[in-house]
């Protein structure tokens, strides 16, 4: 699939119904992890430890899934060195997020594309285990997103690393990024 390129069908959904910024979406596009998907869907491709693509999650107007006979492992946005590992769970909020914390340089935002298989858990537990490393659950406010976070916090707690949970006031991060767009929007309309 190509990359999505300024006015895409993929670029427009990004921009227009997720509110990414462009800043977001062109630095995803730099680092090779965004793909078109049909009728304006995009594909964020998951990774294993070794930069390989295993699969990507695939989301858009009209639907959302994972890549046929792909695998999950991890969406990987932000810094590979980065000692703060922010665990979304979907490749848009873990740019949801890099936006609104305008992609912290100490911070690593990965997706579990909705599911905890066990190579996404082996490879949480890989990164982990760096020295320092501070493990943030920024799953969902919500009962799914409070069990990954119990799960996360229980990797946390045997690889010895530090635990945070980051919590959106919206249901996920993508809705947090557009009532933060929007309510920007009526305070410059105010002026």
């Amino acid at each position: 699939r190509r990359k999505p390129w300024p006015g895409s069908m993929t670029w427009r959904y990004l921009r227009d119904d997720r509110h990414l910024p462009e800043a977001v979406i062109s630095a995803a596009i730099h680092y090779d992890l965004l793909r078109e998907g049909p009728r304006g869907s995009m594909w964020a491709a998951h990774r294993d430890g070794e930069g390989i693509v295993t699969g990507c999650e695939e989301r858009g107007p009209e639907w959302r899934g994972f890549s046929t006979g792909g695998a999950k492992v991890l969406f990987r946005f932000g810094f590979r060195d980065a000692l703060r590992l922010c665990v979304t769970e979907a490749a848009i909020d873990a740019m949801s997020l890099a936006a609104l914390e305008s992609t912290r340089r100490d911070s690593l935002y990965v997706s579990t594309g909705g599911g905890w298989a066990p190579a996404t858990d082996a490879a949480i537990r890989l990164l982990a285990a760096q020295e320092g490393l501070l493990l943030v659950a920024a799953t969902d406010n919500n009962a799914q997103g409070d069990t990954y976070a119990v799960r996360l916090k229980a990797v946390a707690r045997e690889a010895s690393c530090g635990f945070e949970r980051l919590r959106p006031h919206e249901e996920d991060w993508n809705a947090e990024l557009k009532a933060r767009v929007k309510n920007r929007g009526k305070g410059e309309k105010r002026k």
